[in-house]
C-alpha cells in the first residue's frame, strides 16, 4: 500500500483516522504537519498554532507575532512539538519566583549563562533553584535556556540576513555546529532550510 499523505489529529481520534483512511500516515505525537499543500493539526488549540504558522510563512514573523498578541496566545510553537507540551512558564503557579532571572536570561542569551547565575538572581542556592524550577515547570533550567536560544535563532533567521555563525554567537550557542545540532533537535530542520522557507514565502 502506498502512502497518499501524512497527517496528524487529536490523539483521541488518530485510531479512527487510521481505520478510515489506511493510506494516510498519521503522526499522533505532533501539533501540526504539512505534506505538500495539505496542512493538518491536532485539535482546536493546535489549529491556532497552525494558523499562526501559515501567517508566518506568508507574511513573516512580525505579522504573525502581532496576530498572536491580539489573540493572547504564544507566538510560535513548533509543529513537531509533542501534543503533551509543557505549560508556558509565565502561566504556572509559583513561577513568579523565577521571573526576574528568566527575563534577565532572555535579554542576555549571547552570554554564557549558568544555573548559578539564575539561582543568584533568584536569591537561591543552585541546588534549590534547579529543584524548584523542575518541580514548577516540568523542565530543567538548561532545557528551558536551550529552547529560548533556539527561538531567538529562529527569529534572527526570519528577520535578518546575518550569517549562521553570527546568529549562533548572538543566540549563545558559540558555534554554527552547536546551533545546527540544537536547531535540528528542536525544530527538526536545519537553520539554512528554515531560513529558505521564510525567504521563499516572502517572494512575490
Amino acid at each position: 500500500m502506498t502512502i497518499d499523505t501524512y497527517a496528524t489529529a487529536h490523539w483521541k481520534h488518530t485510531e479512527e483516522l487510521v481505520s478510515r483512511y489506511p493510506a494516510v500516515s498519521v503522526d499522533a505525537g505532533v501539533l501540526y504537519v504539512q505534506h505538500d499543500n495539505i496542512f493538518t493539526s491536532a485539535g482546536s488549540a493546535a489549529s491556532i498554532d497552525l494558523c499562526l504558522h501559515l501567517v508566518r510563512l506568508d507574511y513573516g514573523a512580525e505579522v504573525a507575532n502581532a496576530a498572536s498578541r491580539s489573540m493572547v496566545v504564544p507566538p510560535h510553537r513548533d509543529g513537531g512539538q509533542a501534543q503533551y507540551v509543557d505549560q508556558p512558564i509565565d502561566t504556572l503557579e509559583g513561577a513568579d519566583m523565577f521571573a526576574d532571572a528568566l527575563e534577565w536570561a532572555k535579554a542576555n542569551l549571547a552570554e554564557a549563562i549558568t544555573v548559578d547565575d539564575l539561582a543568584q538572581r533568584s536569591a537561591m542556592s543552585p541546588r534549590t533553584f534547579a529543584r524548584r524550577f523542575k518541580s514548577t515547570t516540568g523542565t530543567t533550567p538548561h532545557h528551558w535556556l536551550t529552547r529560548q536560544r533556539v527561538h531567538h535563532a529562529q527569529r534572527l533567521l526570519e528577520t535578518t540576513d546575518e550569517s549562521v555563525e553570527r546568529i549562533a554567537a548572538d543566540s549563545g550557542f558559540g558555534s554554527a555546529t552547536n546551533l545546527r545540532n540544537h536547531f535540528q533537535r528542536v525544530v527538526h530542520t536545519t537553520p539554512t532550510r528554515y531560513r529558505r522557507a521564510f525567504t521563499c514565502s516572502s517572494e512575490p
